[in-house]
């Protein structure tokens, strides 16, 4: 199994365009800092991608990998990228699709049904891009397994974390926890499995176990602590009241991650989050407790 990073920033990416927090200052005046919405490539194949999550950073990141750049063989326009995995349906993991009108061939979406029902409802993208291209949908569940179609045993699954949608969502569909999932990512022919968790708002019994089965976990570090968001002035909810499980603290997953025999990761930083800084202190303590910070362009083999 390979994967590639393609970013690791929440909602806004670091810097933030309206910020001037320490974090984006930081990143402003050291480009190195820079972090792109979190997203992943997934290898499925010879010449065959996916990528989890469509951000507003879509197209940069294509560009920044090369296995992702189109013009294979004779064909110009032919691209690696064969379809995107969605774990939720928030503006930052969505509005890439848009950026995607050019596809020749059409876009394959895989989704929760709720997601689905979000993106062509309450976004209207399959209206929006129907004039250019055409969105293929496939449902992604917890109950079964889906093949990434062309891939050496690639299956992917849904590992419902949170019920939370997105607040353009509200009202609209049912109040379930396939509104944000985590990914699981499993490959027959190794048995490597990977779980990825841009958001985590309930460490469930479920996703222990998910967690514990897995070769290696990267999940949600919106937030260092859970009075972060407080304390740096931009919101009057903590962490937890926000959607996000914290690093740190008595209700925060680093401690839980030190426990598991997986390679763990922490992505979907906030441009708040003191692990903007590469010499940040709390980077040794996660090194401490076995924990890494994935970074922008990383490779993954597990």
């Amino acid at each position: 199994m390979l994967l590639q990073v393609l970013g690791t920033a929440a909602g806004g990416g670091l810097p933030q365009w309206n910020c001037a927090c320490p974090g984006c200052t930081g990143a402003r005046a050291h480009p190195e800092r820079r972090r792109r919405h979190a997203a992943l490539a997934v290898h499925a194949g010879e010449g065959r991608w996916y990528l989890v999550n469509a951000t507003p950073d879509i197209a940069d990141q294509i560009e920044s990998v090369p296995a992702l750049h189109p013009g294979t063989g004779q064909d110009a326009r032919h691209t690696p990228v064969a379809g995107v995995v969605l774990t939720d349906a928030e503006l930052d993991h969505t509005l890439g699709l848009a950026r995607l009108r050019e596809a020749r061939d059409g876009i394959e979406v895989i989704a929760t049904a709720p997601v689905r029902g979000a993106v062509r409802d309450g976004l209207r993208l399959d209206a929006l891009l129907e004039p250019y291209t055409r969105v293929r949908w496939r449902e992604l569940t917890s109950e079964a397994t889906l093949a990434l179609p062309g891939s050496a045993g690639i299956q992917l699954r849904a590992v419902p974390v949170s019920a939370k949608r997105p607040r353009y969502a509200a009202g609209t569909g049912a109040d379930v926890g396939t509104w944000s999932i985590a990914l699981r990512i499993h490959e027959s022919a190794t048995g490597r499995t990977v779980l990825y968790a841009p958001a985590l708002a309930v460490w469930s019994a479920t996703f222990e176990r998910a967690a514990r089965a897995a070769d290696c976990v990267i999940v949600d570090g919106t937030f260092w602590d859970d009075d972060e968001p407080v304390r740096s002035g931009f919101s009057a909810r903590t962490a937890t009241a926000m959607g996000h499980r914290p690093i740190a603290g008595p209700t925060g997953t680093a401690h839980r991650l030190a426990r598991l025999p997986a390679r763990c990761l922490y992505t979907h930083l906030n441009n708040t989050n003191p692990l903007g800084d590469p010499h940040a202190e709390q980077h040794k303590l996660l090194a401490e407790w076995g924990i890494e910070v994935a970074s922008e362009g990383m490779v993954i083999e597990p």
